[in-house]
């Protein structure tokens, strides 16, 4: 982890949101994800201006989307300058999340397809 997402890490662990670090999604790895809300957030440092990241970063975002998930990109200056107001940023967002759906249910087992 960059000390950027370190920073942003701590600030999300005492709001204990139930995220994940480093986290695989498919074949990528995402920075911090919230599954049950379905939100992916990315710490991004100024490589992600070159234009073959951005073209990497639209990919990964078209796929995640796909996938049912939200991205939140922060900027690494904002997590390591304020990681607690990036915190709340993440929590306000997590809540205009509905939940996720569950599986249906059949038998009173759950019952994935």
């Amino acid at each position: 982890m960059t000390l950027s997402e370190k920073n942003l890490w701590k600030a999300l662990r005492a709001l204990d949101l139930h995220i994940r670090r480093q986290a695989p999604i498919g074949r990528y790895v995402v920075d911090f994800v919230q599954h049950s809300a379905r939100l992916v957030i990315e710490v991004d440092s100024g490589w992600h201006d070159h234009p073959a990241a951005q073209l990497r970063d639209s990919e990964r975002d078209a796929w995640l989307s796909e996938q049912g998930y939200r991205i939140m990109r922060v900027r690494d200056g904002e997590a390591t300058g304020n990681p607690y107001l990036v915190a709340e940023r993440v929590a306000a967002e997590i809540q205009r999340s509905p939940p996720s759906q569950p599986f249906p249910h059949q038998g009173g087992r759950a019952f994935v397809p």
